[in-house]
């Protein structure tokens, strides 16, 4: 491939043009009406626009890309995440019009696509699954009596979802038919697809995710694990790798877990293997994504290995150059998702334009973004501004530069998820490793970054620690408050 197309927009988009261009490969850009002057567009060798600002009426439209492309002439498409990324039935668009997704097969697609084909493909290698129902729920008292049979609470999920949609927690049996009705009902809307299953609630669950990457000649391989666990709607917020929670052996059992579900569906390419973790320390299977992660940087940090460029690799039919054996963890790093969004209100999007925006530099800093000073933030996509990554020797190190990160990332006229982000970095919780993904609706108080008053909201959150953590050894209060922070004062503008 001398010539890719990035089907996608953004940050994304600019991070795989990155790696093309240090590879000597000509990059082509897409473009809605609303991103013609987005950095992306400016970064490739060419750009065609697709469609109006809607999404549904350019990215989304597979016929629109694949014509792009082979009217520039390029061989392959990078779909990045989001958008077609996982559609199966772009992916054979792709490959009827004679060009090379840069991803998994169709056929890996769909299986991993559906969550209950995904856990019947990691069955056969008896991969760890959470009890529930093995087929979609059709029959309302059927599923209400295998709600029983399993105990509540309960976790309804949608077959064909992800991102939290058409996912119910029901407490008792007396919720169960209203909340099913609800799970219906949302999946379909978001997905097309009703069709939900049940399994068992784990009430305080860790994400842990793997990644791994597999060739057309049937070597797979992880590079290890990202913690996932600090979530808001169901969606990541912070993430790192490695895990503070993993031992070795666990590594190791997760590790060739993950390379057993891509082996059940022949994977080629990256993709990422999600877990649940109870507090025994026991994982269950939840889930494969198909596609590059959002935060897969913390990955390259701790691997060294440019995840793109081995897609890339990958899809022009050259096997991977390392095995498992080589592949190391050095040091550690941390990812904080920088939305416009404003935490003290429930975490809703925020749009605006970006009076100030100066990004962080030094040791241990790197920044993926697609915006620059003076940019609007469009009401159409994703609210993700970018994605800020710290890197240390170890965890201390990576929590303390990503602190430092935060203070000088510098933004104005819209809010953002910097100051959420350095709360997260100051808890004691995260700090010690002693969370699940209900960190937000534990620990965070709003009054932190609304109201200023920074060390009542410290208190108020060690008492709600203290109080769901009560079988935890105990610390004293100087330990979990800390020197509140000046954030919020030396920055007038917010």
């Amino acid at each position: 491939m001398e010539k890719i197309l990035i089907a996608n927009r953004g940050e994304i988009a600019l991070r795989v043009m990155r790696s093309a261009r240090e590879m000597g490969i000509k990059t082509v850009a897409v473009f809605s009406e609303a991103d013609r002057n987005a950095l992306h567009v400016r970064y490739a060798d060419e750009a065609v626009c697709i469609g109006p600002a809607p999404s549904a009426q350019s990215y989304l439209l597979g016929e629109n890309i694949i014509d792009a492309c082979l009217k520039t002439g390029a061989q392959g498409i990078h779909p990045g995440y989001g958008f077609l990324s996982e559609n199966a039935a772009f992916a054979r668009l792709v490959k009827a019009a004679g060009l090379i997704l840069i991803g998994p097969s169709p056929e890996a697609m769909e299986i991993m696509g559906n969550k209950l084909s995904a856990k019947a493909a990691a069955l056969t290698y008896n991969i760890p699954m959470v009890p529930g129902t093995e087929e979609a729920v059709t029959d309302i008292s059927v599923a209400q009596n295998r709600a029983i049979e399993i105990g509540f609470p309960i976790l309804i999920k949608a077959a064909a979802g992800g991102g939290g949609k058409g996912m119910r927690i029901v407490e008792k049996a007396s919720d169960f038919i209203e909340q099913m009705d609800l799970a219906v009902s949302e999946a379909t809307s978001a997905f097309g697809d009703g069709s939900v299953f049940i399994e068992r609630y784990v009430s305080s669950p860790r994400h842990i995710e793997i990644q791994v990457l597999g060739d057309n000649y049937g070597n797979i391989v992880h590079l290890f694990e990202r913690d996932c666990s600090v979530q808001r709607r169901h969606q990541k917020v912070v993430e790192e790798a490695p895990s503070s929670v993993l031992s070795e052996e666990l590594r190791q059992k997760m590790g060739e877990s993950a390379v057993n579900a891509a082996r059940s569906c022949n994977y080629t390419g990256a993709g990422t293997v999600e877990f649940i973790l109870d507090e025994n320390l026991d994982f269950f299977f939840l889930e494969m994504n198909t596609r590059l992660q959002v935060e897969h940087p913390v990955t390259e940090m701790i691997t060294g290995i440019d995840l793109v460029k081995e897609q890339i690799r990958i899809a022009r039919g050259e096997a991977l150059s390392f095995t498992q054996s080589d592949l190391k963890i050095q040091g550690h790093a941390i990812e904080l998702r920088v939305y416009a969004e404003d935490p003290a209100n429930n975490f809703l999007p925020d749009i605006g334009n970006l009076q100030t925006y100066i990004t962080p530099k030094g040791p241990g800093i790197r920044v993926d973004d697609g915006f620059e000073q003076g940019m609007d933030i469009p009401i159409y996509y994703d609210p993700m501004i970018a994605k800020l990554v710290s890197y240390g020797k170890d965890r201390t190190e990576a929590i303390e530069r990503m602190i430092r990160a935060i203070d000088e990332y510098q933004i104005t006229g819209i809010q953002t998820t910097l100051a959420f982000g350095k709360f997260v970095m100051q808890h004691e919780a995260f700090i010690s490793g002693n969370f699940d993904t209900h960190f937000v609706s534990k620990y965070f108080v709003p009054e932190y970054l609304s109201q200023g008053c920074e060390e009542e909201a410290m208190i108020a959150a060690l008492i709600g620690s203290n109080f769901m953590n009560s079988h935890s050894e105990s610390v004293t209060l100087d330990q979990n408050i800390g020197i509140p922070s000046q954030w919020k004062k030396n920055r007038k503008e917010y």
